[in-house]
């Protein structure tokens, strides 16, 4: 099966929704998929195009056996929603000049970025006469509310509701990272059965457990991604100027790029926090699955928006796959998850004190710690591998795929009859 993929952020891009797309990429090729991925060149998050691909308005590559067509993106720093905007416009653009390279098309699948890849992807549903699927990787609509970027009943909700309306009902499929999205994507009008649940996987090659040395008198507690307004890092502070008098062993790492990068750097030193190490560089897939291995705890200090979270985090099945405890902050599907595969302890959202009491007790109690963390690993293990996911959307793609060919050989029967 030729499967097509849209996606604007592809590694070496960062975040959930380049991860998502590389891993089913990887997957479906695992399972004997030919794969062409239609990616902008890199840019997320930072704006800032590698030298190789200026003055260009396209370059074909290839990652592994994943053939990717890379097409021209503003180099925009990836901050704000006009930005954002502007990017994909630009990529929606230029990625329909690169219609005729992408060849032999069965099945297309709409990546990122949510609803907005779709445009795209029904023009060369069009042009390629395929089935089209959509990834549902975040609620968008329901986020930029959260946030208020938005205000719901405006008249830009409406448009934008509207479009996300047209956009799912035009899909032949939906496969959302979440069963907490379900409900929401229904009341767009999408019919239950078009919708798939095939969640984010993990690369157990690259993240699994390695023997790292670690200072006996030192208890880690990382966090590792990106510094947006998804994540609340107060409770961490507070934790940590707890903890920095109750004991000196324990010391707290926050790694990533983005826009909460400068409030953080500006907290440890008004807190003058000297158990706080903050890494702010971008590092490769691998070098994340190093630093993980290195730490005793993970930690997931999700933001409050006033309701339990829908979604699901693939940090979480890399924070498994290396045999960590993990530390979720926050109530709804991660929460669920964590307390389901025993791999680790929920707090409540903002309560720094109980942070603390989570932290000591899984330093003070290594089997648990351990326990813990084995039990993470042995889930993702057996249920998202990249294999396995690639097989589960392999089944999505080749139902939407088999549904499309029924429907045009009726229209066709009907017209000869």
């Amino acid at each position: 099966m030729n499967v097509l993929v849209i996606a604007q952020y592809f590694p070496p891009d960062l975040g959930g929704a380049a991860t998502r797309a590389y891993n089913v990429a990887k997957g479906l090729v695992l399972n004997r998929c030919k794969v062409t991925v239609v990616a902008a060149f890199p840019h997320y998050p930072h704006g800032k195009i590698p030298a190789q691909y200026r003055w260009r308005l396209g370059k074909i590559e290839w990652q592994g056996k994943i053939r990717v067509v890379r097409t021209f993106i503003f180099p925009l720093e990836s901050r704000g929603l006009a930005n954002r905007m502007l990017l994909f416009v630009s990529f929606a653009v230029s990625s329909l000049f690169v219609l005729l390279l992408v060849g032999k098309i069965d099945v297309i699948w709409a990546a990122n970025p949510d609803i907005l890849s779709l445009i795209p992807a029904i023009i060369f549903s069009k042009v390629k006469r395929s089935p089209m699927v959509s990834n549902v990787d975040d609620l968008v609509l329901e986020d930029l509310y959260d946030l208020k970027l938005i205000k719901k009943g405006s008249a830009i909700s409406k448009v934008a509701e509207l479009l996300a309306r047209i956009c799912y009902v035009q899909a032949d499929a939906l496969t959302p990272i979440s069963p907490g999205y379900v409900d929401t994507i229904r009341k767009y009008g999408v019919e239950k059965n078009k919708i798939h649940v095939v969640r984010s996987g993990v690369d157990l090659a690259t993240f699994n457990p390695s023997a790292c040395q670690h200072d006996p008198e030192k208890f880690t507690v990382l966090y590792s991604g990106a510094f947006s307004v998804a994540y609340n890092f107060e409770p961490v502070f507070k934790t940590a100027k707890i903890l920095e008098t109750k004991d000196r062993g324990i010391e707290f790492i926050l790694q990533g790029k983005g826009e909460l990068a400068d409030y953080i750097r500006s907290k440890i030193k008004e807190m003058n926090l000297r158990n706080v190490r903050m890494i702010n560089k971008l590092l490769s897939r691998q070098e994340v699955a190093e630093l993980l291995n290195q730490a005793s705890a993970l930690i997931l200090p999700l933001a409050d928006f006033g309701k339990p979270y829908l979604g699901m985090s693939s940090k979480l099945y890399e924070f498994q796959a290396v045999g960590k405890p993990i530390i979720c902050c926050g109530e709804g599907q991660p929460a669920d998850y964590v307390k389901k595969t025993d791999s680790g302890i929920v707090v409540k959202l903002g309560d720094h004190e109980a942070l603390a009491q989570a932290v000591l007790r899984l330093k003070e109690n290594p089997a648990t710690a351990k326990s813990m963390g084995e039990s993470g690993r042995q889930y993702v293990e057996k249920n998202m591998s990249l294999e396995k996911i690639g097989f589960e959307m392999k089944m999505v793609l080749k139902a939407a795929s088999a549904k499309k060919s029924r429907v045009n050989h009726q229209h066709v029967s009907w017209l000869h009859f």
